[in-house]
């Protein structure tokens, strides 16, 4: 077929083969509206909507600013915030070709976890301009959401709105990952019936989600872990690490090995791919006996699945036409329903442990190679992982109701 380009009207330019691209079609307008709660009908109405009965209730919370949580969306509504520098595969396109992904974001929120979301995209890059701005919009919303924001800048933006923010801050490309990829490996270790303490896995990739998801898996007990980026393995004795990798050095590859990603795979039992890079099937062959393969690079894996199965026991990957999807809408949804529902100030590495193991209980009764992880569809994950996570807060002190 021929190159074609989108005119004006959202229609491919390819001669006579050109048709609406459903897409397109699908985007025209945007994916989201915003819809009133009350009605405005008549006169009454009005006065209580708006004026003059508005001010009675700005005067209550001038007086009182905790009952904006009562009387306002505040308590109910996530900004999701991005600058376009690494949206999903297609990297640093801006923050106006973000928005499509952004609405995205956003009504996946209100469809997996009745929460509304608002998209916001920031034209700036500057790590002091993304978080004053973020801070100075933050009296408007419940929480936050980091997304496609590009690494290392990621790790110190969240950090720093989180010491300035008494809201959730939470990065989704880090976090949510995590939490998904963390319950996974629970379910995959039950089936085989071994222990996380036994397990050592290797990471491929040290942005975003390799950083939290070697993290996290530390916070869950897992036996060892091994993070690497291009040059290998992310070990202590590395003279090139950001300040990133240097703490992160400091907390994984307790074994202390050096060396490549396929000298790091030898004998592991866990393989979790998060870079994109392609991994030689001989390397997969030297794993060890029934190994997970969590090769998750969208849409072209770092291992295919047909060759994962040959040595795996459970194989997962990003894309939803193979089985066993790790995706994040499993997680964010929950994770600030939760928060939200409790006023959580935070998202602690405690309630993401809690959502990990709230999402693999939903398949636990019926786990199956095929079947580490539920469907984004199975309507038993966003209650059970709101129930996990606004337990969690209030058992970490950082509920506020």
């Amino acid at each position: 077929m021929a190159a074609e380009t989108v005119n004006s009207n959202g229609e491919l330019d390819g001669g006579a083969e050109s048709a609406i691209d459903p897409a397109f079609a699908l985007h025209r307008g945007g994916k989201m509206s915003v819809r009133a709660t009350v009605p405005v009908r008549d006169a009454d109405d009005l006065s209580l909507a708006y004026t003059p009965g508005v001010a009675k209730v700005c005067s209550a919370i001038a007086e009182q600013p905790e009952l904006v949580h009562d009387y306002t969306w505040k308590s109910q509504v996530v900004a999701v915030v991005t600058d376009g520098t690494a949206v999903l595969g297609l990297g640093d396109i801006g923050p106006r070709a973000s928005l499509p992904v952004m609405e995205g974001k956003a009504i996946l929120f209100k469809q997996f976890g009745g929460v509304d979301a608002v998209p916001i995209a920031l034209d700036c890059t500057d790590v002091d301009q993304i978080v004053e701005t973020v801070v100075r919009l933050a009296p408007s919303f419940g929480g936050v959401n980091l997304e496609d924001i590009s690494a290392p800048r990621c790790f110190e933006i969240e950090r720093r709105l989180q010491e300035s923010l008494d809201i959730p801050v939470f990065h989704d490309d880090q976090h949510g990952t995590a939490v998904v990829t963390l319950a996974a490996l629970r379910n995959a270790a039950r089936l085989r019936g071994i222990a996380l303490g036994e397990l050592r896995a290797v990471i491929s990739g040290a942005g975003a989600a390799g950083v939290a998801i070697a993290r996290i898996l530390v916070e869950a007990g897992i036996g060892d872990v091994a993070v690497c980026d291009r040059k290998g393995i992310v070990s202590a004795d590395r003279t090139d690490l950001t300040d990133v990798k240097r703490e992160l050095a400091g907390f994984t590859n307790k074994s202390g090995l050096s060396g490549s990603l396929e000298s790091a795979m030898d004998g592991a039992d866990v393989f979790i791919g998060v870079s994109g890079g392609a991994v030689p099937e001989e390397a997969v062959a030297r794993m060890a006996k029934d190994a997970f393969v969590f090769a998750m690079a969208n849409p072209t894996p770092e291992i295919h699945p047909d060759v994962a199965r040959k040595y795996a026991s459970v194989v997962a990957t990003g894309r939803s036409d193979y089985p066993n999807q790790i995706n994040n809408v499993l997680a964010f949804p929950g994770i600030f329903a939760g928060a939200l529902q409790v006023r959580a100030s935070r998202i602690t590495e405690g309630m993401k442990l809690a959502a990990a193991e709230a999402l693999a209980a939903v398949v636990a009764d019926d786990l199956s190679a095929d079947r580490v992880i539920p469907s984004p569809f199975d309507e038993r994950v966003a209650p059970a992982v709101t129930s996990a996570v606004a337990a969690a807060a209030r058992a970490e002190g950082v509920a506020r109701r």
